[in-house]
């Protein structure tokens, strides 16, 4: 996307510098070969002294860099980077901007030393609601920040939403606060600002604290599996499914237990598992029937196996055992209600 090499770059930028503050800024930044960034206690105790005075070198080289004849020689290498910067989205998490400008690890870190000796970027440090940004723009900055709380705020706690309709709703919060019409793309790029704000892996957006966004065990695999495929499946359905899906290969024995274990799930036959948020109600047959008619009041036979069977895939047969457990009586009329 760049035109020119990071790597030759900084090396330019940095050549007119003394000896001792351009290795300052190659071991903080890690432009060396190795590719090593160090800290300042480390380099201060490699030239005894203090970490405060390794602080001040680098900031001197920065500021230096700034005034030399090397930035002026790549003042148009420098507003190739800003157009190329506010293509993308003009603020932007780092991650992101060395995603796509970085051809390689060593180029990343010479990206963000060119960012930082170069008047067009400011840097905002990573805080407890967002990440490490880089932005050409005070206002459009902020505004984004804003529009990122107010869209985590609108969320609900464990509610997944499909791309499409998150980035809709994303706009809507930008144009609040006076962004408007920008490409999705910008807006994809934009949400990766949020640390509050996550994409799990079939694409679906939420709190990123959800289990349904941050995957973490075979239980999270197994929730958007079943998400995804709609209705109740087999245990083994959920392990190929789990595979298929998210190319992780899972035990058919060790989904079952986990799918056992969470409450997410329920057990609607045998080995047959349905989400919880569909309706189902957990429990074995007798407590299905137990809801209904607590719901429902008396029913008849016929009716109570009807509904029974929206919740499980069991046979009449089974149902009609259950019917003979002392929790339930028979009316004269036919129907069955709750003992008493």
């Amino acid at each position: 996307m760049l035109s020119f090499s990071p790597k030759n770059v900084s090396k330019d930028l940095l050549s007119e510098l003394p000896d001792r503050s351009r290795k300052v800024l190659i071991d903080r930044f890690g432009l060396s070969q190795k590719g090593e960034s160090r800290t300042l206690d480390a380099i201060g105790q490699e030239y005894g002294i203090t970490r405060e005075r390794i602080r001040q070198i680098e900031n001197h080289g920065i500021s230096a860099v700034r005034d030399s004849d090397a930035y002026q020689r790549h003042t148009s290498t420098l507003d190739e980077m800003k157009r190329v910067f506010v293509a993308l989205g003009g603020a932007l998490a780092e991650h992101t901007v060395l995603d796509h400008l970085a051809k390689n690890t060593l180029d990343r870190n010479h990206i963000v030393f060119i960012l930082t000796v170069a008047h067009h970027f400011d840097q905002e440090r990573e805080s407890n609601d967002f990440k490490a940004r880089w932005h050409v723009d005070d206002q459009l900055m902020e505004q984004i920040e804003q529009a990122l709380t107010a869209l985590y705020e609108s969320l609900e706690g464990n509610r997944l939403t499909p791309e499409e309709e998150f980035l809709q709703l994303f706009s809507k919060h930008l144009k609040q606060q006076g962004v408007k019409n920008r490409p999705d793309e910008v807006l994809s790029r934009w949400l990766q600002i949020s640390k509050r704000i996550g994409r799990n892996p079939l694409g679906e957006w939420g709190r990123v604290e959800s289990p349904h966004v941050r995957i973490k065990n075979t239980r999270d695999f197994a929730y958007l599996t079943l998400k995804r495929h709609g209705s109740p499946m087999h245990f083994t359905e959920v392990a190929k499914g789990i595979e298929k899906l998210f190319g992780r290969e899972t035990h058919p024995a060790t989904t079952h237990n986990e799918l056992i274990k969470d409450s997410r799930f329920v057990l609607v036959g045998r080995g047959l598992y349905a989400l919880k948020e569909w309706g189902y109600e957990p429990g074995v047959v007798r407590d299905v029937i137990k809801g209904i008619l607590d719901r429902e009041g008396p029913l008849s036979r016929e009716d109570i196996v009807e509904r029974v069977k929206r919740e499980r895939y069991v046979k009449d047969a089974t149902i009609a055992v259950n019917l003979q457990n002392n929790m339930f009586t028979r009316l004269t009329d036919g129907r069955y209600t709750l003992a008493k």
